[in-house]
Formats: C-alpha cells, sequence, structure tokens
C-alpha cells in the first residue's frame, strides 16, 4: 500500500467518483475548489492502478508554463512517496515503477502532444485552450487503448468548454458525465469570505467565478458585445454558400503559430457573411492550398498581410511566390494610418464596425467565433484597468486573420467582388511547390 498524503474533501470525493464511473466526464468547477489537486491525484492513482503495459497519463493545462506553475509541484509532492519514481523537471515528467508515467502538457505546443498515446488525460481550464485541441490532437491518442478524459474549468463564456458541458448534460449514454461545483454549495469557502468577494467583484464576474454561470461574459472581451448583438439578431445561424458570389479568403499565416483561414462572401448592400472557417498549425503552404481545393467553393480573392512578401533565407523565396507556384495569387491587406491607438488598435475598431454587417453560419465557423469570442484584454489589478494589449494566445490567429478582413473589406478603394467566382487550379500540387 502507498499512502500518498492525499486526503480529498468531499467536492473532490465527488469529482473522483465520477472520473471512476465515466469515461468523460465534464467537470464546472468554481474557483480554490481544489480541481488541479484532485486532478493530479487521480491521474497518479490510475496510472498506479493501471495493468497495461507501459501506462501514460497526461495532465494539459492552456499553456507549458501554466502547466509548470500550477501542476508541477503537486505533482512532484504526491509522487514522493512511491517507491523508484523518478521526477524530471526539465520535461515535466514523473516515471512510476513499471514504466508507468505521468507528463504535464501545453495546450500552446499541440506537436508535443502527438505522437503519444494515453490511458488517461486531464484537461484543465480546457476553455482557454484551442477548441481543435481534443477532437484532432488528444483524443485520437485515446483510442488504440480506449482511454478517458476529464475536462476541467471554470465557465469563461459559451466557449468550447461550454459546448462540452451541454454535451455531457445532454448525452443519454453512460459514458459522459457532468458534474457542477458551486462556491454557495462545496462549503470550501466560508460565507464571510463569500460575501467580502462579492463586493469586491462585478456581479457578473462573482457568478463566473464562483457560481459557475456560463452566462457572464468574457472578462475584457475585445468583440463580445458585438457577437452578443449578433446572436440577438439572429445572425449566428446556418449560413448557406452562394453559388453566385465568390468565396474570398483571408488568411493569418502562421510561422511556427497556427495558420487561419476565413472564406467570407461580400453582397453589394455590404452584408457579410462568414460562411467557414479553417486553421491549422505546423503545416505547409501545400495543405493549406488542398484544404483550399476540396472544398470546391467558387473563390474570388485570397488576402493576407503584407509580411507574406518577406523572403525566407533558407530558399530565397517568399511564402507569397511560393503560394502563387501553387495557384494562389495573394492581394496584400493595405496597412492602415498609425493614429494614436496604433495600427492594432485601428484594425480592431475596423473589425468592430465591420460586426454588425456580419452572419456567421454557426456550424462551419464554430471555431473562429470561440476564437473572436475570446480574444481579450488582460486585467492589471494594480492599477484595476484591461492592458491595451491583447493576450496572444490560441484566439489571437483567428481574430488577427478577420482583423485583416475587416481592414481590406472597408478600403473604400477596394472593388466589392467580381460577377463570378472561380474554382482554385486543378493543377496546383504538391509538385508545384517543390523547390520552394
Amino acid at each position: 500500500m502507498i499512502d500518498l498524503g492525499y486526503q480529498p474533501r468531499a467536492p473532490q470525493l465527488a469529482l473522483h467518483t465520477a472520473m471512476e464511473g465515466h469515461r468523460w466526464v465534464v467537470a464546472v468547477c468554481h474557483r480554490r475548489m481544489g480541481k488541479t489537486v484532485a486532478a493530479v491525484n487521480h491521474l497518479i492513482m490510475k496510472a498506479l492502478e493501471c495493468q497495461r503495459e507501459r501506462p501514460r497519463l497526461a495532465y494539459i493545462a492552456p499553456t507549458l508554463k501554466q502547466a509548470k506553475l500550477v501542476a508541477w509541484d503537486y505533482l512532484k509532492h504526491y509522487t514522493d512517496p512511491v517507491p523508484e519514481r523518478e521526477q524530471r523537471e526539465s520535461e515535466l515528467m514523473v516515471n512510476l515503477p513499471g514504466g508507468r508515467r505521468v507528463t504535464l502538457f501545453g495546450a500552446d505546443n499541440p506537436d508535443a502532444i502527438r505522437g503519444a498515446y494515453f490511458d488517461g488525460v486531464v484537461l484543465d481550464e480546457y476553455g482557454l485552450q484551442p477548441p481543435n485541441l481534443f477532437p484532432e490532437v488528444v483524443r485520437p491518442l485515446l483510442s488504440d487503448r480506449q482511454g478517458w478524459a476529464t475536462f476541467l474549468g471554470t465557465p469563461n463564456g459559451r466557449n468550447e468548454f461550454w459546448r462540452v458541458w451541454q454535451r455531457a448534460q445532454q448525452d443519454e449514454s453512460e459514458q459522459w458525465a457532468g458534474v457542477m461545483f458551486k462556491a454557495s454549495q462545496t462549503g470550501i469557502i466560508s460565507p464571510e469570505e463569500l460575501v467580502d468577494a462579492r463586493a469586491a467583484m462585478t456581479e457578473e464576474q462573482y457568478l463566473q467565478e464562483y457560481e459557475c454561470s456560463f452566462e457572464a461574459a468574457v472578462r475584457g472581451s475585445i468583440y463580445g458585445s458585438e457577437l452578443d448583438l449578433a446572436r440577438q439578431e439572429g445572425r449566428i445561424t446556418l449560413v448557406p454558400v452562394d453559388p453566385v458570389l465568390p468565396v474570398h479568403t483571408t488568411w493569418d499565416l502562421g510561422m511556427g503559430d497556427a495558420t487561419s483561414i476565413w472564406f467570407s462572401q461580400h453582397t453589394k448592400t455590404g452584408e457579410v457573411r462568414l460562411v467557414d472557417y479553417y486553421e491549422a498549425s505546423g503545416e505547409g503552404l501545400p495543405h493549406y492550398v488542398s484544404v483550399l481545393q476540396q472544398k470546391g467553393y467558387a473563390y474570388g480573392e485570397h488576402y493576407a498581410p503584407h509580411d507574406i512578401q518577406v523572403r525566407e533565407l533558407s530558399s530565397g523565396r517568399s511564402r507569397w511566390e511560393v503560394a502563387q507556384g501553387l495557384g494562389i495569387t495573394f492581394k496584400i491587406v493595405p496597412r492602415i494610418a498609425k493614429w494614436a491607438g496604433g495600427e492594432l488598435e485601428e484594425g480592431i475598431h475596423a473589425a468592430r464596425m465591420l460586426l454588425p454587417k456580419c452572419w456567421f453560419d454557426q456550424k462551419r465557423v464554430a471555431t473562429g467565433l470561440d476564437a473572436l469570442q475570446h480574444y481579450r484584454r488582460d486585467f492589471n489589478a494594480r492599477l484595476g484597468e484591461f492592458k491595451a494589449t491583447p493576450i496572444h494566445d490560441w484566439s489571437s490567429h483567428a481574430a488577427d486573420a478577420f482583423r485583416y478582413l475587416a481592414i481590406w473589406a472597408s478600403a473604400p478603394t477596394q472593388a466589392r467582388e467580381p460577377v463570378y467566382g472561380r474554382p482554385l487550379p486543378k493543377q496546383s500540387s504538391v509538385s508545384a511547390w517543390m523547390g520552394g
């Protein structure tokens, strides 16, 4: 018998019970409930109990830095009593007897997760992670071992975490479970402390952080009010692709980060229809050209920011030239005057002006919408105000691409649209890219 020195409180015990009885668990937790401590201990216990060959368990935080800051000390502390354990701080990994292993990861580096296999995974603060991380990266790594996953977090608007919570509530199978822990019910935080916290916060902040409300807006959200208005007016709905109008694409091309593409149709009355969205990371231009071909739209223009013209040192060619060899001739998003707020702020202003004219297809652009809703400024507690620069995280790429769309769409000299779109040339292929 190994005593880890962990004594779960009643809410933590309820979380363990849910995780034991279901493959997929969504736990909505108030602040300071102890979800991370419970998650780390559950991973350790499942690793020690697993009788499969070389068990692999993982904890995934929004960033690797957060994983180290929030969970690494707990993982080291609670594995100290385990004989022959090996703690590798440089890899945020603990090896346990019998080839067992628990590793911490960051959602900001999905390539570090790919290629592994997992018997179980905890995704902490899931609402702050890229929406495509679980379905595209983590879920396939659970298949061959029929592993489990637990989604933890505190509400932060109606994002992907809200969606998996809805899935857990609506699923009639025995595989899903959803549990919610409100501060007014767990008894972990004293009533006096809750009263004091409520007096120091806005009502929305308090309900979100302590009472697990998904209805409160994302704090510091840059486009939150405009997107809320779009929902109220029914502009986030099913938006069919009009075969008469061309589909324009607007790109934010990442180097090590994600590349994001918005697909839009523009009417002569100024209406902008966001009919599709795509993003991926770690892929070259041939991959994205292939995606465009597979979608089969009749394309209009393709827009990218000015840095697409920068020549690569390794090849001596710019990505604009490489794309042209693949059948895409990019137009450069016009630069805008740098007023007092800076070019970024002018672009954000253009996006806010465009949003009331936008219609979003709620299915095809769901990931992009989540990003726009999540795109936010950090709060400076010392000064009591939001910082000027938006937080750079998974949502930045989609938000940047949308900002570029707003800039070119609002440029007075920009031609609105050709009468007919055109498909991407079939001859575009990887072979055309060789040497580029």
